[in-house]
Parts: C-alpha cells; sequence; structure tokens
C-alpha cells in the first residue's frame, strides 16, 4: 500500500513538472537550461522593475516636498511684509503697489 502511494506521488510530481515544462527531453526531472535562464532573466526584470519604481516615486517625493518647502519659504517672506507694515517699519501704499 504504501509503495502505491510513493509510486502515485512520484508519478503526479513528474506529471506536474512537464506540465509546467521544467522536464528535460529525457524526462529526467532536471530543469533544462532553458527554462533556468529564463527564470534568472524574469526575476532580474522584476527586480530592475522594482527598483526603477522605487527611483521614481522617491524623485516624485522629492520634488514634492521641495516645492512644500519653497511654498513655505514664500509665505514666510510674505507673512514678513505684512508684519513690517504693521509695525509701521514700512509704508502701506509700497505695500500695497507690489
Amino acid at each position: 500500500m504504501q509503495l502505491r502511494v510513493l509510486i502515485i506521488l512520484t508519478s503526479g510530481r513528474a506529471i506536474g513538472r512537464a506540465w509546467a515544462g521544467e522536464l528535460d527531453g529525457d524526462g529526467s526531472g532536471r530543469p533544462t537550461r532553458r527554462n533556468t535562464g529564463l527564470k534568472v532573466l524574469l526575476v532580474s526584470l522584476g527586480v530592475a522593475t522594482l527598483v526603477l519604481l522605487s527611483l521614481f516615486l522617491f524623485k516624485m517625493w522629492q520634488k514634492k516636498k521641495r516645492e512644500e518647502q519653497h511654498a513655505r519659504l514664500l509665505k514666510l517672506f510674505e507673512e514678513d511684509d505684512e508684519l513690517e507694515v504693521e509695525f509701521g517699519l514700512r509704508d502701506q501704499e509700497i505695500f500695497l503697489e507690489q
């Protein structure tokens, strides 16, 4: 009984590998060079895609942060101009012309 189960499981694995295209032409169960090379190529392309996507997203994030900091800087100087007019350090008419 155990021998039958072992034979069924072994043949099932071989059939599964044959469907996946992993068997050599002689059915030895060894992966072919072509399949190994294809797997390496696909994994390399996947890793390269992830790296490029991460780099792109990082650059977008940097650009957004830079724009936010620039807007804060402009707002800071804008508020300083209003404070100068409020404290009478600058003439109101000159401020309105700008």
